[in-house]
């Protein structure tokens, strides 16, 4: 089991929200309003970890391992999300999202194929780890910018762990695993490409609630996640092109193979269908 493997190495570095957080930093003329609203919408949209264990839960629940390491990744997003709503009700109360503006983004899931959604979560860990460093380069406040700082690393913490069990579902499932975590992969680093962006928060989950049937689309303010990324913290092709990199990168590692590109990889999973087809 990982399980206990990645409670103990989580647990090692997991921070502490009063000894870790510099509240005593906080500078109010370094805070603008455009910048307080941006943190109550990410606060909310980390509150969507709940939703998001709950559908985990019930499509793996033929696997015990990586249902109690929800109990480690449900904990430490909702942490996330926690220590945003607390710098607004230090220093913000006016802003500090509303228990109705939360339990607005918790709404039931579709279920989905297991393999396709660890891929996509892994991405999203990677997309995330990336948005939040070039937040903490846009705040200028210095206690919002440490705690930007923090939740990146965890983002990339969890990306690794999700990283491990796509690698034990190589060994269990072999050329099935392949072709879902290829499939996600051909998605989720093509989103220079696409016009709104991908994140698992952003993407469609229950066609009866459609079309508010995303995260994003429940949030006080709908369009904030785009004028986020383009016009404030200007996450552009440079930061957009790492994301893809980092992607193929580790899915070069995990299938032995290298993919310079989405394209590559895309042919690689046709050739793992053509395979299947012509051995069935």
């Amino acid at each position: 089991m990982l399980y206990v493997e990645l409670f103990q190495q989580l647990e090692a570095v997991r921070w502490n929200m009063e000894r870790d957080i510099p509240w005593s930093q906080f500078d109010a003329s370094k805070l603008s309003d455009e910048q307080a609203q941006t943190i109550k919408m990410n606060a909310i949209t980390e509150w969507a970890a709940l939703p998001a264990t709950e559908m985990f839960l019930r499509d793996n629940r033929d696997d015990s391992d990586f249902s109690a390491f929800m109990s480690i990744w449900f904990f430490e997003e909702q942490k996330h999300s926690l220590a945003l709503i607390e710098y607004l009700r230090r220093f913000r109360p006016d802003l500090a999202p509303t228990e109705a503006e939360l339990h607005e983004v918790r709404f039931e899931f579709d279920p989905a194929p297991p393999l396709e959604t660890l891929m996509l979560h892994f991405c999203g860990e990677i997309r995330l780890n990336h948005w939040y460093r070039r937040a903490a380069e846009w705040h200028t406040e210095p206690v919002i910018k440490a705690i930007y700082e923090t939740l990146a690393r965890d983002e990339a913490r969890h990306g690794g762990a999700y990283l491990r069990y796509m690698k034990r579902a190589l060994s269990r499932f072999g050329d099935e695993a392949r072709v879902a975590f290829a499939k996600v992969g051909v998605l989720m680093a093509s989103a220079r490409r696409t016009a709104q962006p991908l994140h698992p928060t952003n993407l469609h989950v229950n066609a009866a609630l459609f079309p508010r049937d995303t995260v994003q689309s429940r949030l006080p303010d709908p369009a904030w996640l785009e004028h986020w990324l383009d016009k404030q913290i200007q996450f552009d092709l440079v930061w957009e092109t790492r994301v893809s990199e980092r992607i193929l990168h580790n899915l070069s590692l995990l299938m032995g193979r290298s993919f310079a590109s989405a394209q590559e990889l895309n042919r690689f999973r046709k050739d793992l269908l053509q395979g299947a087809a012509a051995a069935a």
